[in-house]
C-alpha cells in the first residue's frame, strides 16, 4: 500500500473501490422496465367466471394481466404442467392453468 500512496496512487485505489460499487458499469444495462406498466385496478377478490375468455389464448404479460383485471384479482400467476406450485388459498389470487404450449387450458381463483 506504500507504493500506491508515494506514487501518488491513493486516488486510482479509491477511485478503483468505487468503480466495484457502482451496479452499472461498461457492458452493463440496467435492469429492464416492468412490462407495460399498468394502470389498472389494483384488484382484490378473484371472480374467476369474469376471467374466462382467456381460455385458448397464449399466456403472454398482456393477456394475463388482462385476465387479472377482468378477475378483480389482487395478483396472477401461470401454471405450468408440472411446476410445483403451493397449496394455500388466496381469495386475491387468479391461477392460470397452460399447457405445455404455454396456451391457457384453465382459470380458477385461489
Amino acid at each position: 500500500m506504500r507504493y500506491f500512496l508515494k506514487a501518488g496512487g491513493a486516488v486510482a485505489v479509491v477511485g478503483l473501490m468505487m468503480a466495484g460499487c457502482s451496479s452499472i458499469g461498461p457492458g452493463s444495462s440496467p435492469a429492464p422496465a416492468p412490462i407495460g406498466a399498468s394502470t389498472a385496478p389494483v384488484g382484490g377478490e378473484c371472480n374467476a367466471q369474469s376471467a374466462q375468455a382467456a381460455v385458448g389464448k397464449n399466456a403472454t404479460a398482456k393477456v394475463v394481466e388482462d385476465a387479472r383485471v377482468r378477475s378483480g384479482a389482487r395478483l396472477a400467476r401461470v401454471l405450468r404442467p408440472g411446476q410445483m406450485i403451493t397449496k394455500e388459498f388466496d381469495g386475491q389470487r387468479l391461477n392460470l392453468e397452460v399447457d405445455a404450449s404455454g396456451k391457457i387450458i384453465a382459470v380458477r381463483c385461489g
